[in-house]
């Protein structure tokens, strides 16, 4: 077995370097920190990246999501439709409005929302559903624009881990009237925090562009650069949600290289499902053929009726052989706040209740070595075989 014991393997390493930093640097010596013409490249190249007319910068993905809410006219006592796994950020944003988070059911394949489940779920309360790329492949946008369609509905992607992917060749990010990205550190692209929401739609952007700085008309970058003026306007009560340029700049490098780092996890994802696909005990990863993933996570499933260990002792053995693991997520109807607000119970949720019991997350980041890769699949492989019912 391959020895890399003074090494611990971390569930995560950011893609970042030498460019990252005097990119930061250079924005620092400019004298201009915060909002300005450097967010605005990376608003426009990101647009442009993903086949979308706007793109919209924001200090995180949760703030997108919100933002994206308030542009459709999210109002008390609404409803909207979110998948039960995922983080909390997806459906807590509904939240902030009074309204209501319907959780819904996954698709036990790509553990993305089950359309199926949603429309059940569907009342006459129900104005929007967001879709949420779990892992990087995305959803049956298909299936979803159905749904927008007959119960018109407003369709919201949380494209936090789905950057880049497509559906039936279309960009995620292009395909609905808005889309949510992340940039945390732990993301496919990281400015360390940040987001992006893109849309084709001006007036929708137009919005999202004043409600991110306190409902003020004017950028803090137009009133303070010299072309700029003292006077400004509050049209609305708004938020602080603007992206800095440190964070695009840092964005801007992270965008260049976006699609080699893809290329590089894809074929982690690849290297491990040969070796994985050949193991009983394990279920991995499907990407349906309409799909291109970003493959943010790896995430295996353990055929537990075949081992004698559960799935948080697999990961207590390999992170005791210093592999990093995580699980995403657990589903929002298993938290305290879910279930003593909205009554939801795992009875609600059979699938995604069922697969939590079983998935976990292993390392995939770009930087990983063939190295690391191999003594990844052979531990794994390695205490399967030793916990074999």
């Amino acid at each position: 077995m391959t020895e890399v014991q003074e090494q611990v393997i971390p569930f995560h390493s950011a893609d970042v370097g030498e460019q990252e930093a005097q990119a930061a640097a250079d924005v620092v010596r400019s004298g201009w920190l915060t909002m300005g013409a450097k967010t605005i490249e990376f608003e426009q190249k990101f647009a442009s990246y993903v086949g979308a007319k706007h793109a919209v910068g924001v200090n995180s993905c949760t703030a997108g999501l919100h933002l994206a809410l308030d542009a459709i006219g999210l109002r008390e006592g609404d409803e909207v439709l979110v998948p039960t796994t995922t983080f909390t950020a997806s459906a807590e944003v509904v939240v902030y409005f009074k309204a209501k988070p319907v959780l819904v059911d996954i698709d036990p394949e790509t553990l993305c929302i089950d359309p199926i489940d949603a429309e059940r779920r569907i009342t006459s309360k129900t104005r929007a559903i967001i879709p949420v790329h779990f892992s990087g492949q995305p959803c049956d946008m298909d299936a979803i624009r159905d749904l927008a369609t007959r119960y018109n509905l407003r369709v919201i992607e949380d494209a936090a881990h789905s950057l880049p992917a497509s559906y039936r060749g279309v960009p995620v990010g292009a395909i609905s009237e808005l889309t949510a990205f992340s940039f945390y550190a732990t993301k496919t692209l990281t400015t360390g925090e940040g987001g992006m929401v893109t849309t084709d739609n001006e007036d929708l952007a137009n919005r999202m562009r004043i409600m991110r700085l306190h409902g003020i008309g004017r950028d803090a970058w137009k009133r303070y650069s010299a072309e700029g003026s003292w006077y400004y306007e509050v049209l609305d009560s708004g938020f602080k949600y603007n992206l800095t340029d440190i964070q695009s700049a840092i964005g801007l490098v992270q965008l260049d290289k976006c699609d080699e780092m893809r290329i590089a996890r894809e074929r982690i994802a690849r290297l491990y499902s040969k070796e994985f696909a050949t193991e009983p005990s394990l279920q991995v990863p499907t990407v349906r053929s309409e799909c291109d993933s970003s493959w943010h996570l790896y995430v295996l499933r353990l055929n537990l009726e075949q081992l004698s260990i559960t799935r948080s002792e697999m990961i207590e053995k390999l992170r005791g052989r210093g592999i990093g693991c995580s699980v995403h997520f657990i589903p929002l109807h298993m938290h305290p706040f879910y279930k003593q607000t909205y009554g939801y119970s795992a009875d609600n949720f059979p699938v995604a209740t069922q697969e939590y019991a079983r998935y976990f997350s292993l390392p995939i980041f770009p930087t990983m070595s063939s190295t690391q890769i191999d003594y990844v699949i052979e531990n794994v492989v390695d205490i399967l075989k030793s916990s074999a019912r």
